[in-house]
């Protein structure tokens, strides 16, 4: 039997990169600044399924940082973590936490691309320059984003190598092998990055969303306002922003004035300011990952049985792939548009600061977000928040 897992299911349209003064052809890697690389590997292998397939540490010459680098399918995560006090990576984990740092892009022309967005105003943290060793070279760049956010540039396209220059092969940290032999766990949790999203400060939203536009040549793909993200509570504004072909999809959130602190309000507040909210991560079977997620010890969101009970909902959904019970028992949202539909949930903060989160989705045509979730969702969140103090 096929493994159901292997493709990523995202609608990418493909176009001529010639025309686009700043072509993407997707993300390269999600890099994320933590206080103790060797242990969130280990976590993200054991609880999100991943492999680890390189290491750079003391023991290959970086003297001040040690990074693992994990994959599964499209998918590539790193952590990294300082060896001794006084660094920049400290620094930034000391007032942020654990958090994303950087949004890496592969282009196919790391040198027009940063030219391109310098003189669009971005801001340039990393002149394009070669590093290479025995597997071949990488050009990269890096460009400035919202608050300590950054997308490096990568060209890898005449490179052979786990990862990077500097990196060496990495052994497996968890061997999934028996689970996936005897049918417990799938092969892979998830395939490819969905989307990221961004959370900036009040009134901040449409100059990141026009940044991306000037800088990236991306275009508007929805916009949430209103009553759409509200609650009795809590209100925020959401505009998406992504690359014509709809392979690299950044949502951008600031909070709304309301009755009560926002989910967007806290993270700005526990993060230190502006930065990732979460990653969502693409899957062919939503119910497989969930269990065997939940089952490593990943905390999920609920959603009350209203929500399934819900004969209006019944009726706007129709028949989807997973049984409304099966959904039910795993507290998975479904929701439908004009294109088809989605399936998604939503983790609890990964770490202590109720910052960073992740969500699984499943498309079936549908090019959206889950709007007709939002409700559901961000309750889930309020009650989360309230049970924290921070409503």
């Amino acid at each position: 039997m096929a493994d159901k897992n292997t493709e990523p299911n995202i609608d990418a349209r493909e176009r001529d990169v010639s025309e686009d003064p700043f072509p993407v052809l997707g993300m390269d890697h999600v890099h994320f600044w933590v206080g103790n690389a060797k242990q969130a590997a280990h976590y993200y292998s054991t609880a999100f399924g991943m492999t680890c397939v390189a290491y750079r540490g003391p023991e290959t010459g970086s003297r001040d940082y040690a990074s693992y680098v994990l994959t599964s399918g499209a998918v590539r995560f790193v952590f990294t973590a300082e060896v001794h006090a006084g660094t920049e990576v400290g620094r930034h984990v000391a007032r942020h936490g654990d958090g994303v740092v950087d949004l890496a892009l592969e282009v196919p022309d790391v040198h027009r691309a940063y030219q391109h967005a310098l003189k669009q105003g971005a801001r340039g943290l990393e002149e394009p320059h070669v590093v290479e060793d025995e597997h071949g070279k990488v050009v990269r760049a890096a460009i400035a984003t919202y608050g300590e956010t950054r997308h490096t540039l990568i060209d890898r396209a005449h490179y052979s190598g786990p990862f990077l220059p500097g990196y060496v092969p990495c052994q497996p940290i968890v061997d999934r092998t028996p689970l996936i032999e005897a049918g417990l766990q799938p092969k892979r949790f998830f395939q490819a990055i969905d989307h990221c999203v961004g959370n900036v400060e009040l009134g901040k939203m449409d100059e990141w969303v026009e940044f991306y536009q000037r800088v990236m040549g991306f275009t508007n793909m929805a916009e949430f306002i209103g009553d759409d993200i509200a609650t009795e509570y809590s209100a925020l504004m959401s505009k998406v922003v992504a690359d014509g072909a709809r392979k690299v999809k950044f949502p951008l959130n600031e909070p709304a004035i309301a009755k009560r602190k926002s989910q967007i309000e806290e993270y700005l507040e526990f993060y230190g300011g502006p930065g990732v909210q979460h990653v969502a991560l693409a899957t062919n079977d939503i119910v497989a990952s969930v269990k065997a997620m939940r089952a490593a010890g990943v905390e999920f969101l609920d959603t009350p049985d209203a929500y399934y009970d819900d004969l209006e909902l019944r009726e706007r959904i129709g028949e989807v792939r997973v049984p409304i019970e099966v959904l039910k028992e795993h507290r998975i949202l479904v929701d439908r548009d004009e294109d088809g539909y989605l399936l998604q949930i939503f983790t609890k903060p990964v770490q202590d600061r109720p910052t960073v989160f992740f969500e699984l989705i499943e498309r079936h045509g549908s090019m959206g977000f889950g709007k007709g979730n939002f409700k559901a969702l961000f309750e889930a969140i309020e009650r989360e928040q309230a049970r924290r103090g921070n409503l």
